[in-house]
């Protein structure tokens, strides 16, 4: 068993690669208080508020890490579509992904509820919008990432609804925390060593 120094500036997480090859059975939608509104070429500003609602827990940030000319590409490309979950306020508690630029593919690059909805069943209502999304084109293949970082359920949820694991990867990466992309306070489950040091 070999342990690799990660310096202190740094985040080292187990990123595991699932996909699903066949489309899903159909099924009844479970119910839920919210609805889903597809954004079509989302305002930078409001992507990223929604994306660091949502993803500021298991430090989500290469989003907010991208410069505007190539954020505007992601959400401007047709073959890209975000939808956000409002509540009946109309207040946005979550967010589905969906990127179809590679040939009868779909990756559900981003997923999730505001941390105050977590384990509370509504992730299954998103999932099924998700999937139902994933697989309305010429699609053979919908992959999703997640790793170390994100939420401890994560992984045994998307295998509950159909994805298999079929790769591990370790990813390292600044901690967003020390660049100013997201505050020193978040994800206190995740140690920031480099703010330690100084």
């Amino acid at each position: 068993m070999a342990l690799t120094p990660v310096p202190g500036d740094q985040l080292a997480a187990v990123v595991t690669a699932m996909d699903m090859r066949e489309r899903p059975l159909p099924k009844p939608l479970p119910p839920s208080p919210f609805r889903l509104v597809h954004w079509d070429k989302p305002d930078s500003e409001r992507y990223r508020t929604l994306f660091r609602r949502v993803g500021e827990p298991w430090l989500w940030y290469s989003r907010l890490a991208m410069d505007e000319e190539r954020l505007r590409a992601i959400l401007d490309d047709p073959q890209v579509a975000v939808y956000a979950a409002v509540d009946r306020g109309g207040i946005e508690i979550g967010m589905i992904e969906l990127d179809f630029r590679a040939e009868a593919t779909c990756g559900l690059t981003y997923f999730g509820l505001i941390p105050e909805l977590a384990g509370k069943g509504h992730g299954n209502w998103l999932m099924a919008h998700a999937l139902a999304f994933a697989w309305q084109k010429q699609v053979r293949r919908v992959w999703v990432h997640t790793c170390t970082l994100d939420h401890p359920a994560a992984l045994p949820f998307y295998r509950r609804h159909g994805f298999v694991p079929y790769k591990r990867t370790l990813e390292t990466f600044p901690d967003p925390r020390l660049l100013g992309l997201l505050p020193a306070e978040a994800a206190p489950q995740i140690p920031c060593l480099g703010s330690e040091r100084r």
